[in-house]
Order: C-alpha cells, then structure tokens, then sequence
C-alpha cells in the first residue's frame, strides 16, 4: 500500500519567511525523535549523497546542535542551532546559522528562526510545520538561491526511509 504524503513549501518574501509542511508516515514520538536525536539525524539530515555529522548535541532548552554536512569528498559546511522553547513530542524552537567547527557563527550568511511543530493525525501519520523566518529579505533570498528547498525535499525522502527501517 502506498500513502500520499503531504508536502509544501511557501516562500512568503513579504514577511521573510518560508513555511513547510510535510507528513510522514510514523506515530509522533519516532519522528520526534528523528528530528530530535543526534544518533537519528546524521542518518538522514543531508540531502544524499551529503552525510550529516553531529559534533555536539544537547536538546533541552539553552541547548544546541553542532554538525556539519559533509560530501562524499570530505567537504564540510558546518551549522549551530540553539535550542529555545521545547515541549516535548509536540513542538520545539531554535535560532539556526551557519559556523565552523569551533562553533563560530558566520555572521555574513544567512541566520534564521525555526519553529517547529509535531501534529500527530492518526494512522501512523504525523505533520511535521516549520515555521522559518528571517530578519531581512536578503537572507531568506540567499537560503533560497542556495538549494533550500531542493536539499529539504531530499533529506525529508531520506527520512521517509529510514522511518520504514526504524518501525520494524
């Protein structure tokens, strides 16, 4: 049997935002987890043939992820998220950027606000919203012109199939 899952992406340039919403097809707690589990989120976070790597991760509020992106060349892009507001299984908020391996924010690339939700509609089905905004137009333009869309769209196919590993 094979299930539509629901899938946008609404770039809003007046108000600096991008929207997502994506379905996958696992109870809430797993794809909580996914998104909240370093061990998880190396597995599927890249868009292929990319590769997550979690340097440093503690998801609590005041806490942070630490990883790069690395290719299958050894390139690395590193990123920081802070984590602010978490309700666990339900909803969680973070300042994400752009670092290097020390930590560091690259101030001269794009910064963002994340608000993520977790919506659980029955059937092993659960919605997964961000809600990602920007401070100014210029930013939002940049994570755009840089792949946004087209590197969530294949990380977000990559968890589809490793939720499928993960219920067994």
């Amino acid at each position: 049997m094979s299930i539509s899952l629901a899938f946008d992406f609404v770039v809003d340039k007046e108000n600096n935002s991008i929207t997502v919403k994506r379905e996958f097809a696992a109870e809430r707690s797993l794809v909580w987890d996914a998104y909240t589990k370093s061990e998880i989120l190396d597995q599927w976070w890249a868009p292929r043939p990319w590769k997550a790597r979690t340097k440093s991760m503690d998801f609590k509020e005041g806490g942070h992820w630490h990883y790069a992106m690395v290719s299958p060349e050894g390139e690395e892009h590193w990123a920081w998220a802070d984590y602010k507001d978490i309700e666990s299984q339900h909803k969680f908020t973070g300042l994400d950027a752009f670092a290097d391996a020390e930590g560091n924010i690259n101030t001269s690339m794009p910064q963002s606000k994340w608000n993520v939700t977790f919506t659980e509609k029955g059937n092993d089905l659960t919605l997964v919203e961000f809600a990602i905004s920007y401070s100014d137009l210029a930013q939002l333009e940049a994570t755009i012109q840089m792949g946004f869309k087209e590197g969530l769209t294949m990380a977000m196919e990559g968890l589809d199939e490793l939720l499928l590993t993960l219920k067994n």
